[in-house]
Formats: C-alpha cells, structure tokens, sequence
C-alpha cells in the first residue's frame, strides 16, 4: 500500500484483503450485467495509462473500460514519457497527478511502480510489472467462480514459468481459499518471498499451495489447468534455452486426462499453440481464454470504481 493516506494503490493483491477481493468480484458481476448503462460511475475523471511495454488486451480493456464508466482515457506510451530517463519517476508522478485521477501503470521493473505509488497523489494501478499482474489474476479468479459459482476448495494446476501471473495466482488463490499446484522446471520456481506470502496468507483461509517438477502432478485432480507462454516479453534472447527447459511442460489432451472430468482450462494470453498448449485443448469447449480476456475489462471497471470511491 501507498504511503500516501488519502488514496489506494492496487500495486499487488498484497494491497488488497479477502474481503475486498470478493467485494470486486460482486461489483464486476454488477458491471457487467448492464455494461451501456454506467456511465455516471467515473464521469469527469480522467485516467492514465502509462505503458513502458506494448499491449493488446491491457490497453484496450482499460481504454473501452474507462469510456463505459463514463471516464476520460489519455494513453502515454514509451516514446511520450520514457519513464525514468527523460524524465524521473518522482516528477512524472507529481505532474500527473494534477491531470489525472488514476494512473495504470505498465512498468518494465515493479521498483519503478513502487515509487509511482509512493510519489503520486491519485491511485496507481498495476497494469503489469515484472513482478505482478494483479488485474489479470483477478479476471482469472471472476472467470472460474463465474463457471464453477465457487473458489473455496477449487483447485488451480498452473504450469509454466515463475512469473507475475504466477506469483499474482498465487496470492489470489491464497486469498479465496483455492488450491494451487503449480509446476515448473529447475531454476524457474516463483520468487521465494512472494511464496512465503502466499503461504502465510493460504494458512488463513485453508488454501493448499504447493510447487512441483512434475506436470501430471499439478495437473492431478485439478478443476483449472493453467497455462501461460515459455518465453515473455524481454526473454526473447533466453528463448533457445527456455525452449530446452520447458521440453516435457506442453499442456496436451494426455495431460488434461489427469484433471478432474470438468476441468476448464486457461491462458491468459497471448498464446504459442504448438509449445505451451496444443491446439485440441486451447481451442475446445472447455478453454475459457476469450471469457478470461472480456472479464479482464470488467474487472478492471471495478477496480477503477472501488479505488476512485475510496479516495472519494
């Protein structure tokens, strides 16, 4: 959390507790039933969106989002700011907020939101950093309780990298009360902290988190098979070497036979058919990708609105 008292950041799902995540999911389940009909919720604000990486879905939910809520969207892409060389994060902080109501924020490393959190006198809002991806792992957990009407007692079988949807998982499913097995190779388990975080926060509601080496391991009893890309943006020249490593990690249809009988599965996009996923499960009835990808928009309404009140 910002130090900042008179507003909220959402810079992790650190920042938010059990109660407030389930609260957003009742509020998205608002928002989207009757998406033409809300333009009053932000009407005068002006949001941000400050990307040092490019987007397809983040972008574009949040800019369709914002015009739905009745706000005003100002997309500063890389060449605008140059966040950090141009000019400082203290200072674009500052400026911006005399301009804006909320900042989301795409940042190539998690200590530069950090101070845009600490600096800025408006909600930041974490579109992305090298550590987290909190509005995509809320969409994922909206999506799943949208098809299973739970979370508590679920489980999740994520497999692929240690990474900011992973860690994100993590700490979502720690918060609800969900399972997570997540599998992966040698030299690419989560973060160790985020882990013991997670961990900590699981003993709270019940949840079971574990790490292992072995795919059908994770993918054994599981109601979500997860999967998301071996090489992300930034890791194009580890690419040979992660190729190598993920050999054995393909989500295919003798995989998912390890799950339970109505599994669904997920990613979050965009997807590599042919390495982490084959077609036949990706693109099957029991994939919800484009379902994940509409309600990140949804989510993300509901962030906007609970943090803009909050400040209110």
């Amino acid at each position: 959390m910002s130090a900042n008292k008179a507003k909220r950041d959402l810079l992790s799902l650190q920042d938010l507790t059990s109660e407030e995540v389930l609260y957003l999911f009742e509020l998205t389940e608002f928002l989207k039933k009757d998406k033409n009909q809300q333009t009053h919720h932000i009407q005068g604000h002006s949001v941000g969106l400050l990307f040092q990486k490019p987007s397809n879905r983040t972008r574009v939910s949040f800019e369709v989002g914002i015009a739905q809520l009745g706000g005003n969207c100002i997309y500063l892409g890389p060449e605008e700011i140059n966040l950090g060389k141009r000019e400082s994060v203290p200072d674009v902080a500052k400026t911006l907020s005399r301009y804006l109501s909320a900042i989301v924020a795409r940042t190539n490393t998690h200590k530069d939101l950090i101070e845009l959190g600490k600096q800025a006198a408006v909600p930041v809002i974490n579109g992305l950093s090298d550590l987290f991806h909190p509005c995509q792992a809320l969409a994922d957990l909206f999506s799943i309780k949208e098809k299973f009407g739970k979370l508590q007692g679920l489980t999740l079988g994520f497999i692929g990298d240690g990474n900011n949807v992973s860690h994100s998982l993590l700490l979502g499913c720690a918060k609800v009360g969900m399972n997570m097995k997540m599998a992966t190779p040698k030299n690419y388990e989560p973060d160790p902290e985020i882990f013991k975080i997670a961990q900590g926060l699981a003993k709270e509601t019940g949840a079971k988190l574990t790490v292992t080496k072995t795919p059908e391991e994770a993918a054994k009893g599981a109601d979500v098979i997860y999967a998301d890309v071996w090489v992300s943006m930034g890791q194009e020249k580890e690419e040979k070497k992660r190729l190598e490593d993920f050999n054995g990690y393909q989500i295919n249809k003798e995989l998912v036979k390890h799950a339970n009988k109505d599994y669904i599965f997920m990613h979050c996009l965009p997807a590599h058919r042919g390495q982490e996923v084959t077609e036949d499960v990706i693109d099957n009835d029991r994939s919800i990708i484009f379902d994940q990808a509409e309600n990140r928009m949804h989510v993300q309404k509901a962030v906007l609105v609970f943090l803009l009140n909050k400040r209110s």
